[in-house]
């Protein structure tokens, strides 16, 4: 069995991907800001930071920004493309009137992830996920183009996003039966507002030696305090009450924020860096995906990994928001298990 025990590198602590040899930081560089919100020369300059501090796992997609986060991740990465850990994802499409330009078909991955190498100026993906789960593709389907891209050197691991644990465990039969490369890692929402996967993912992720990279720690920055009962003004995601997808945020969410923003100022560090240490010192979790918008905001994520948790604090975070629990139904709203064919035009 591979040695799980975290390695460090000054401030940062770096911790095996999975079951992998694979050595990654213990935060990611999530990257969908870049070519968005975020402008050009800001995310270079944001990507050059957080490498100079020790991140050498870095996280896109395709569908960021339509390709621009891809080709933005690949231009930082210029000349130190060894150093890195890079993973993207494909799944949903990047021209709305391609129909067989989304999903997890063959003909939609092979070409995916040729255009996300094309894009990222590389030769290999350390980590092709899949963004989502699709119910209407046969998973022996999904897995044989995905180990073609293995065995062709394009791909060196696999990993999915937002796997119910049945697919996980189903995509892991499948592989095993047919001879095929398996999953390494999954990409699920996870924060304090949320921990559904505590019932079923994490399990079954410890079970079967599988990376958990958490998505959307601070809730889309519900859990840095910024928005309060009166005032959701503030921008960013949350701005007005409601995210992109028409969530609202709740009473009993605030309930929650309220006590979480004393907690971290009792602790002496920002609610940002509280909710950041608590996910990454979770059993089970390998690194959680930050997705700053600024460099002030990637500054403040990285004082997490100075934020030292003790039993008292998860005693303390655990009355507040139970295991298992969930204040907001974010998980099952984040078309986890939803097939509709509308979720495949995104």
């Amino acid at each position: 069995m591979a040695d799980s025990r975290p390695i460090f590198w000054g401030d940062m602590d770096y911790r095996n991907l999975g079951r992998t040899g694979v050595k990654v930081s213990e935060l990611c560089l999530g990257t969908m800001m870049f070519g968005r919100s975020t402008a050009e020369k800001d995310s270079l300059g944001m990507i050059a930071h957080a490498l100079d501090a020790g991140i050498n796992f870095v996280d896109t997609a395709n569908a960021y920004a339509v390709g621009e986060s891809e080709r933005i991740v690949g231009k930082a990465l210029r000349g130190q493309r060894n150093n890195i850990v890079l993973a993207t994802k494909g799944f949903f499409p990047l021209d709305r009137d391609d129909i067989n330009g989304r999903g997890l078909s063959r003909r939609n991955i092979i070409t995916a992830c040729e255009e996300s190498l094309k894009r990222l100026g590389t030769e290999w993906i350390d980590l092709y996920q899949l963004h989502r789960p699709q119910a209407d593709i046969p998973i022996d389907e999904t897995l044989r183009a995905l180990d073609d891209l293995v065995r062709a050197g394009k791909v060196r691991y696999l990993g999915t996003s937002m796997f119910p644990a049945w697919k996980i465990v189903e995509s892991l039969w499948a592989a095993k039966e047919l001879g095929l490369n398996r999953f390494v890692a999954d990409q699920s929402t996870y924060h304090l507002l949320d921990r559904t996967i505590e019932r079923e993912v994490l399990p079954a992720a410890q079970t079967f030696g599988l990376a958990v990279i958490p998505w959307g720690p601070l809730c889309g920055g519900l859990l840095t305090g910024k928005y309060t009962r009166g005032d959701v003004t503030a921008e960013g995601r949350w701005h007005g009450g409601k995210d992109n997808f028409e969530r609202p945020i709740t009473e009993p969410a605030f309930d929650l924020i309220e006590k979480h923003v004393v907690h971290a100022r009792d602790k002496g560090c920002t609610p940002s860096q509280l909710a950041l240490a608590w996910n990454k010192a979770q059993p089970g979790v390998t690194a959680p995906i930050i997705g700053p918008r600024t460099l002030e905001q990637l500054v403040d994520n990285l004082g997490a990994c100075d934020v030292q948790m003790n039993e008292e604090d998860f005693q303390r975070i655990d009355a507040l928001a139970p295991p298992k629990s969930a204040t907001m139904p974010y998980y099952d709203m984040a078309l986890a298990t939803d097939t509709r064919p509308n979720l495949l035009r995104w």
